[in-house]
């Protein structure tokens, strides 16, 4: 995936089929359908691939338990599916993880068994495993680190995880290997329409380079996440909100709180959501929050209080007390939920996706999570074909292996996230065994993952390494800082950078990074 050699079809497609605004899992979800389908596709993204919503996920790929306890039993149906698709076609990415359930009052254990039954039930032949029950023993024997005062048992079951931003990039290169054209870092300015008042393609402009294009297209999509408003507003200025963002808030602690290969499930917070404690590459995830926002922003900052309610909860059931001081790094992301009659309420807005065409032809795709990303895509290209005149094709990504894919991969090495690309990487190592070491102690990645990333996924800036490639900045905020200035000049190296360039760089990831390290 070679950025300039895509740059310079945006001069070279006199007419694109599909161009899709929105780099993140719905819209790279839309432009791999669309180049599958063999029309010619463009994603325009406004700064990196998943930078905002899509990057700051709890890493789960699931049907959701909890849209099945307000009785949205479709959408867990859909999602319990696109589950099973996602880790057939990408088993590098995505991978089994268990979850308890702990049980501190004698109603719990029978409540939530019989509904993660149903669970199961739902999910049919593309189940991850059976639910259970399990003794108090057994429990513990999953979760050591419980708090044992009070706890009856707990009940077993299973789900998908993932890292959000491998597979956001793996889609970019999986449309890049379909024929189509993903680019990072280039913002869509202006909607275009002809004389009647139809949409006809986009202004947009190349951030890395400055230079402005204007790109013609049969049909655009706005799958632009949090932004859909903003991209609206450029077709119909007075046009009424289609999102009601809701913030959420993920710690990420070090492995003292490490759970072992089992994740909890806390079915009922003061607020009355969901909240896991998740054990991710090392490291302990705990999230997350809901807080109804007024605008939405591109690097959203947690809230004190956000923070101290995780911190609240998570002590509840762990053995020990987690303080501030046990933070490696606090994330937050901004969900694109489709506002409804009880916007203040967040928990109660929809997760499913909606989609829309506007008078003029802009197709808009909103809501939805990473779980189903694939059946919006579908959903969305088949409006937008249709509408568009294109030719009719069927959507064929249900079963369509994910760039890398390998059923060897083990979730435990950092490198099988990059699939069959690993061998690559390990040959870069063995040319240059400098490359080998890691860019920090207390990270777990190498230099080569720079040289790679720079070279073959699009990274451009220090940020794009560090936050997206790697996922530096959230496994421990700190260390990211200090590996910054090794990260710019090994990207500098490789883009004929000079030191002002890597100075800058160094300042602005380090700006970035100040706002997941809580003082």
């Amino acid at each position: 995936m070679d950025r300039e050699a895509l740059i310079e079809q945006l001069d070279a497609v006199a007419t694109w089929d599909v161009l899709v605004i929105g780099g993140g899992a719905t819209g790279l979800g839309v432009g791999l359908d669309a180049a599958a389908r063999g029309y010619q596709a463009v994603v325009l993204e406004q700064g990196d691939f998943a930078q905002a919503t899509s990057s700051r996920s709890t890493k789960l790929i699931h049907g959701g338990v909890r849209y099945l306890q307000q009785g949205n039993v479709a959408l867990v149906m859909e999602a319990l599916h696109e589950r099973g698709r996602l880790l057939h076609n990408a088993p590098h990415l995505v991978y089994n993880q268990a979850f308890v359930v702990p049980d501190y009052k004698w109603w719990e254990r029978p409540f939530y068994g019989v509904g993660l039954k149903l669970y199961d039930m739902l999910a049919g032949k593309l189940g991850f495993g059976r639910s259970r029950m399990l003794s108090r023993s057994q429990t513990l024997e999953y979760i050591p680190q419980l708090r044992q005062d009070g706890l009856r048992g707990g009940v077993i079951y299973h789900d998908g995880q993932f890292d959000d931003t491998r597979l956001a990039v793996t889609l970019a290169q999986t449309m890049v290997d379909q024929g189509g054209c993903a680019l990072n870092h280039v913002q869509v300015t202006e909607v275009c329409k002809d004389a009647e008042g139809v949409v006809q393609g986009v202004v947009c402009q190349d951030r890395i380079s400055g230079r402005e294009y204007r790109l013609n297209a049969k049909v655009v999509v706005n799958a632009a996440g949090i932004f859909v408003d903003e991209i609206r507003r450029m077709d119909v200025p007075d046009c009424t909100p289609l999102i009601a963002p809701s913030q959420g808030v993920h710690l990420v602690l070090d492995n003292r709180f490490d759970p072992g290969e089992t994740a909890i499930m806390v079915p009922h917070t003061d607020d009355g959501r969901i909240i896991f404690m998740v054990p991710w590459h090392g490291r302990v995830l705990v999230g997350t929050t809901e807080t109804s926002l007024e605008s939405v922003a591109l690097e959203p900052r947690p809230l004190p209080e956000e923070i101290e309610f995780l911190l609240s909860h998570a002590s509840r059931y762990l053995d020990q007390p987690v303080h501030r001081e046990d933070i490696l790094s606090v994330f937050a992301g901004i969900r694109p939920l489709i506002a409804g009659e009880e916007a203040a309420k967040t928990s109660s807005l929809s997760r499913g996706h909606h989609l829309t065409v506007s008078h003029s032809g802009l197709v808009t795709i909103g809501g939805g999570k990473w779980t189903t990303y694939r059946k919006m895509a579908e959903d969305t290209v088949d409006t937008a074909a249709q509408f568009a005149g294109l030719e009719e094709r069927p959507c064929p990504t249900q079963h369509m292996r994910l760039h890398g894919w390998t059923a060897e991969a083990d979730s435990n090495d950092f490198l099988s996230l990059y699939g069959t690309d690993r061998a690559a990487i390990e040959s870069l190592m063995r040319t240059d065994p400098d490359l080998a070491d890691r860019i920090h102690p207390r990270l777990p990645y190498r230099k080569a993952e720079v040289v790679w990333g720079t070279r073959q996924e699009s990274a451009r800036t220090v940020a794009d390494i560090l936050a997206h490639r790697t996922r530096a900045l959230l496994l421990d905020a700190r260390a990211s800082m200090e590996a910054a200035p090794e990260v710019a000049r090994l990207m500098a190296r490789e883009l004929s950078r000079d030191e002002e360039w890597q100075a800058a760089e160094i300042a602005r990831y380090c700006d970035k990074a100040a706002f997941f390290y809580p003082e």
